[in-house]
């Protein structure tokens, strides 16, 4: 049809446009990272000092007054930038590949080389906006993602050795406003409800399948909570919410839900699926000795309904 043909032609202008943003920002980042190694070398040899930076925020103005984002604050954060990221090629790429805004929350917000990193590398691969990376940044996900990993069974690693930071260990649902009453029933409403929040904090990678997904076994039907499919797995992963602390019977019944899962619903060219349980509460020891014997592919992980220290956050990872 015309229309269809019409719609390509949507497509290319918009490629043209993303292209076009892309350039753009590529261009000013390297603006700004060459502006912050010239203000560095002057530095260096003791031909600036602090105020010749001032003057030249001062000169650019009255010479260029149409010129914006060259305060003598921002020429510091530009000279700070180059400074931070010179001795670390291998992150040039990425520095490009996220705006200036974004670059600038993580160099403020970040204490180390291994940090900045993470959070570059997550924003360029999830197309943050400043505000979620904020709140990535907020909820500690580089320490809770760094600590994580941990309670996943054998064949989960068997079948996905790659499976390293790609679920985390604990996950932070502050965006529900959950009463201290809540039930499976709440938690699970809250999450369909905020599904925008709620795959924010899972990836990107996520696409939500169902609520209450039905599987039919002999005559019997039963409920899974949430199923999504993960592209870079390219398998299903079945979720089971638990308002209480984790049980090894849980297990049990998310078990049964992928065997399901794989018998009726799986396609032949997508992975085994995933399960994925996430109770309010865990003892560790229960958690290892339940996923030891464990024939699925599944792990264990807590859910917070308020943001977490992130102090205590930092202590649990260094002493790790």
């Amino acid at each position: 049809m015309i229309q269809e043909q019409f719609t390509d032609i949507i497509q290319l202008i918009k490629q043209s446009r993303s292209n076009a943003i892309t350039a753009v920002n590529t261009e000013m980042i390297n603006l700004y990272w060459n502006i912050g190694q010239y203000i560095q070398n002057r530095i260096e040899t003791e031909e600036w000092g602090k105020s010749v930076v001032k003057e030249l925020a001062d000169f650019l103005q009255k010479s260029e007054p149409y010129l914006k984002g060259f305060s003598d604050k921002n020429l510091w954060r530009m000279k700070q930038f180059y400074q931070t990221y010179k001795a670390f090629p291998k992150l040039s790429a990425l520095l490009r590949e996220i705006s200036w805004t974004n670059n600038l929350i993580i160099l403020s917000r970040t204490k180390s080389v291994e940090e900045q990193e993470f959070y570059l590398r997550l924003s360029s691969q999830e197309k943050f906006s400043s505000r979620e990376l904020e709140r990535q940044i907020n909820s500690g996900v580089f320490e809770r993602t760094m600590i994580g990993n941990s309670k996943v069974s054998s064949v989960m690693r068997e079948l996905h050795p790659d499976i390293k930071n790609t679920f985390k260990d604990s996950y932070i649902f502050d965006f529900l406003n959950l009463s201290d009453s809540y039930n499976e029933s709440d938690l699970q409403k809250g999450l369909i409800n905020q599904m925008k929040n709620f795959i924010l904090e899972l990836g990107k990678d996520f696409l939500f399948i169902a609520e209450e997904y039905k599987v039919q076994v002999g005559y019997s039907d039963f409920y899974i909570d949430l199923v999504f499919y993960h592209r870079g797995l390219q398998c299903l992963v079945a979720f089971e919410l638990k308002s209480d602390k984790f049980k090894p019977e849980h297990l049990g019944q998310l078990n049964f839900y992928l065997e399901a899962l794989d018998r009726d619903v799986k396609k032949q060219n997508e992975n085994p699926s995933i399960g994925i349980l996430l109770c309010k509460d865990q003892d560790h020891a229960v958690v290892e000795y339940a996923l030891s014997r464990s024939l699925s592919p599944t792990m264990v992980a807590e859910y917070k309904i308020q943001l977490p220290d992130k102090h205590l956050l930092k202590e649990k990872l260094n002493t790790l």
